[in-house]
């Protein structure tokens, strides 16, 4: 075990794309192009409904593992004008659309949502749904953070159609949560818990971390403990993400040797892993659980369960569209990513424009390559099709997977390939010997965290 994590602990993307951002074609994308690609999926799949991100950037106070861009502010007179901007470019991708579309999936993410107060978010959310409808038991969900959501926060958004909603838990060491700054105790993540099933929500979840700054195995022992304690029906279990080149002084407040080793961090994720399925949690993906009766494991069983920027998600949509600053959109066709400073974005939107600042169009190589991917994201499977045999660099892919399968991690049998429970832990390294733009071209200077 220990020759694998040496072997394959390196650099990796998280594949909630492909490709992945730092590989986007940017000379080849257009704010001409990138509005065909919407106007054409929304309307091959007008029936199917649209995903909808919303991120909401601000926080009162820096989390030092957190790599979500953001502003911290403790000023809430920033909620409104930046509400307003996020429904200026709503309007705008409405009118480019014709019509009013139908959302399936609804999600606030952060920052911190639950920085805005309960009446602006209802403000935002009402002002999304005046342009649109909804599809029949749609997902709409939010981020919110156990010391500031309120049950007035958890009350205004289930008012506005909300029924899951997932609490940012990380740890429950003391030394832990003093290091990355997230200092929350086990009352107040029981107290939010139990209101948000009170007023009727259906999914409540907990993420929680491992390979933290400090953080040992008991200290993963005892936070898996405490959360199963509340029985929360999702769990997301992330390896943390160390990228100081890219997040600068945020995660600069500890060493690098503070940090748990890619052995040290396998075995935190081994132990909490088995502990949560002794409590009958079903792993989903790469990093989630659930409980048997929540959407997202009944999607991973009835094989609809798709990964895109929000994550793992019950249903797939073709089209996503994210507001707000640094936000990416999803065509099908293509990405798009916000600007992501936050005057710019609004002023930019006061002035009627798409605040759109990169973005990629797909090739059929990136469609064939993107099909594999989130197939062993979603499902741990894939089948090469006669297609990707065709293409000039599959020598190279198949000289990867001959190599995995040797080292025990998939399973080929004919033109099948299964993941096994001895790969899944490296389910990012598989993914990788099908990343074509990486293989032809290794990054220079850092991109991504570690894959252990």
């Amino acid at each position: 075990m220990c020759n694998l994590i040496q072997k394959y602990n390196v650099p990796g993307p998280r594949y909630t794309s492909y490709p992945t951002v730092p590989y986007w074609n940017l000379e080849g994308f257009s704010g001409r192009l990138w509005k065909s690609t919407v106007n054409r999926v929304f309307h091959e799949k007008k029936e199917e409904g649209i995903s909808v991100y919303v991120h909401l950037p601000f926080c009162e106070r820096m989390c030092t593992f957190c790599g979500c861009h953001k502003r911290i502010t403790k000023r809430h007179d920033v909620e409104l004008p930046y509400i307003k901007s996020v429904l200026k470019e709503w309007q705008m991708y409405v009118k480019l659309l014709g019509e009013k579309p139908k959302i399936k999936e609804l999600h606030l993410g952060g920052g911190t949502p639950t920085f805005f107060s309960p009446e602006n978010l209802s403000f935002l959310v009402t002002g999304i749904l005046q342009n649109a409808s909804i599809t029949t038991n749609p997902e709409f969900s939010f981020e919110g953070h156990p010391n500031n959501t309120t049950k007035e926060h958890l009350k205004a958004l289930f008012n506005v159609g909300f029924k899951r909603v997932c609490f940012g838990v990380q740890d429950y060491k003391a030394t832990d949560q003093k290091a990355i700054n997230r200092n929350q105790t086990f009352a107040h993540v029981k107290q939010v818990t139990e209101w948000a099933r009170e007023i009727g929500y259906t999914s409540v979840g907990h993420d929680i971390i491992y390979g933290l700054p400090f953080q040992q195995l008991r200290d993963v022992e005892h936070t898996v403990l405490m959360t199963q304690a509340l029985r929360p029906d999702r769990i997301a279990f992330y390896s943390y993400a160390h990228v100081p080149w890219i997040k600068g002084n945020g995660q600069r407040g500890y060493r690098d040797e503070d940090i748990p080793s890619g052995s040290e961090k396998r075995t935190q994720y081994g132990t909490g892993k088995k502990m949560l399925e002794g409590f009958n949690y079903k792993n989903v993906g790469m990093d989630h659980f659930a409980l048997p009766n929540d959407t997202l494991y009944r999607a991973l069983v009835q094989g609809k369960l798709h990964r895109n920027f929000m994550g793992y998600t019950p249903s797939s949509t073709r089209l996503l569209i994210g507001l707000g600053a640094s936000s990416i959109s999803d065509s099908w066709y293509g990405f798009a990513q916000n600007v992501k400073n936050l005057e710019e974005y609004q002023n930019l939107t006061a002035n009627d424009i798409l605040p759109i600042f990169r973005g990629h169009i797909l090739t059929q190589e990136d469609k064939l390559i993107r099909k594999h991917i989130l197939e062993l994201m979603c499902q741990f499977e894939t089948i090469l099709n006669p297609k990707t045999k065709k293409l000039g660099a599959f020598q190279h892919i198949k000289e990867n997977l001959i190599e995995m399968e040797s080292d025990g991690l998939i399973l080929c049998e004919g033109d099948h390939l299964k993941v096994t429970s001895k790969g899944k832990p490296y389910i990012r390294n598989i993914c990788m010997s099908f990343d074509l733009k990486l293989y032809r071209k290794k990054p220079e200077t850092p991109l991504f965290s570690m894959t252990v």
